[in-house]
């Protein structure tokens, strides 16, 4: 699928950081499903898990990557011990919709970065985030959909 131009308007998270490796946040993501599931997290309408990535892994050390898992919630929402408050920040992003999985993320994202140039747009200083659009306990792995929105000028 070829990326789609789109707008994210600004969105409240409650999340667990991660610095690190991108591909080691796996169990951050879990720890935050026990967390959030018995708050109450996952009820919110339009209830949403979304991987938060801030730096470029082709210029900062894969020590030094910084992420979150977090999942959306609204502005009136209390967030539980063990989580903390994240900002997924607003804008224009180029799309990449994955479907399979996760494992198959890594070459999604590189896909996404090779065919940004012919949108004729340029990557834009700001964080880029992934989108889970299912549930991988209630479909099978093969129709995981997962959004890569790059931040885009």
């Amino acid at each position: 699928m070829a990326l789609e131009i789109r707008t994210l308007s600004r969105k409240r998270l409650a999340a667990i950081r991660h610095v690190g490796p991108y591909n080691e946040i796996g169990p951050v993501f879990r720890e935050l499903g026990r967390i959030a599931g018995p708050a109450g997290l996952f009820g919110f309408p339009a209830a949403m898990m979304v991987g938060v990535y801030q730096d470029d892994p082709r210029t900062t050390p894969h020590d030094k990557l910084r992420s979150a898992a977090g999942v959306t919630i609204p502005e009136s929402a209390t967030i539980p011990d063990g989580l903390v408050e994240e900002q997924i920040e607003g804008g224009t992003f180029a799309v990449l919709t994955h479907t399979g999985s996760y494992e198959g993320l890594p070459d999604a994202w590189k896909r996404a970065i090779t065919e940004l140039p012919a949108t004729g747009r340029k990557l834009r200083n700001a964080t880029s985030y992934e989108l889970y659009m299912n549930d991988p306990t209630q479909v099978p792995e093969t129709e995981l959909k997962t959004e890569i929105w790059l931040p885009i000028e």
